[in-house]
């Protein structure tokens, strides 16, 4: 039997979950999700761009809204197929996002008479490496079908509105020495102890808070991985901290790089940056994003962490992670959705679309 759109969206995530879809291997899930679409749904217009569903509706209302979600998971931890128990559904993709993806399926075969022309994005391998995620795949061959008034993405952000979200920057700082045997440490220089001062720098960082539209976002500058040593009897004479910059939307990829360097200026160093990705601002002011806000009660607060709401914030479109699920579960061997939640995320959106 094949998915039920029309069923409870809790049942719908169950047999979701229970279609192993990690990354790289969405095929049987991305058929299923068509075949439901074209059989269950109206008023659709329904495209498959490799293992990502499309579908949209055509009805010329005065705005349109995006629901996105991706259908692929991290690898199961002897964790499928899923279980209920007592308020809560187990199982691989529970929260990350097959309960959000479940409601946008659910809402687009019974909202009868939406009050927004509606687009889904079911896309794949958003997992994994930024370049094979797929909705960077649909952006640069369908551009077309992300054209919305506001964009809703499904991750799990535990009820809440989550805005936005913030940029992320990596760089590698590398200090370099002589190299010389330890016994003689005096003909060397020390690589490792040069990243010392790098280090306390770190420590000593306080990081800014900037509210924008109503969110509070918080900035972190952390070293997350420290390289060096040759043997135990040589002083390096290489040595380098991986420094990564979680940054606030008012700043741009430019700006929080000329940031790190102003930490670190004036120590002996080279700074090499090996990733880096836009953060979002909320936009909740615009209107239809001031409606769904309303819809939820209000209930509102930063996004911590990179999600794919930038992609739509960088086509200026305003763009939101809202769906069940607490996104501190995500990718656990006890990953798990409390069912209440799958609920009243579904409420919220039938009003909203409906409104």
């Amino acid at each position: 039997m094949g998915l039920d759109l029309h069923g409870d969206p809790i049942a719908l995530t169950a047999a979701l979950v229970d279609i192993p879809s990690e990354s790289r291997h969405e095929k049987r899930i991305a058929d299923e999700i068509e075949a439901a679409l074209r059989e269950q749904t109206q008023g659709f217009e329904i495209l498959r761009n490799g293992d990502a569903v499309l579908a949209r509706t055509n009805y010329g209302r005065a705005s349109r809204v995006l629901l996105a979600g991706h259908i692929d998971t991290v690898p199961a931890a002897d964790n499928l197929p899923s279980r209920l128990e007592g308020d809560e559904l187990f199982g691989c993709g529970t929260s990350d996002m097959k309960s959000g993806d479940a409601v946008f399926l659910h809402l687009c075969a019974t909202v009868a008479k939406p009050a927004h022309d509606i687009t889904l994005v079911m896309y794949d391998n958003e997992e994994i490496e930024a370049a094979a995620n797929g909705l960077g795949r649909i952006e640069r061959e369908l551009p077309d079908w992300l054209r919305a008034d506001v964009a809703i993405l499904g991750e799990p952000s535990g009820g809440y509105i989550e805005a936005g979200c913030q940029g992320t920057l990596r760089v590698v700082v590398t200090a370099k020495g002589t190299r010389a045997h330890s016994a003689r440490s005096w003909l060397g220089d020390n690589a490792i102890h040069k990243l010392g001062e790098v280090l306390a720098r770190l420590s000593a960082y306080q990081a800014r808070s900037v509210d924008i539209d109503g969110c509070v976002y918080r900035e972190g500058l952390s070293a997350v991985r420290i390289d060096g040593g040759i043997a135990g009897n040589v002083i390096p004479d290489t040595a380098s901290v991986t420094v990564n910059f979680r940054f606030a939307p008012d700043r741009s990829v430019d700006e929080a790089l000329h940031h790190v360097r102003e930490v670190f200026d004036g120590l002996d160093v080279e700074i090499e940056v090996t990733d880096a990705a836009a953060g979002a601002l909320p936009g909740l002011t615009q209107p239809a994003a001031a409606a769904l806000v309303k819809a939820a009660g209000g209930q509102v607060r930063a996004k911590y962490g990179w999600t794919d709401v930038a992609r739509f914030a960088a086509l200026g479109i305003p763009a939101v992670n809202y769906g069940p699920g607490d996104p501190n579960m995500a990718h656990r061997a006890d990953e798990r959705v409390q069912v209440a939640q799958i609920t009243a995320t579904t409420e919220v959106l039938r009003e909203y679309l409906s409104a």
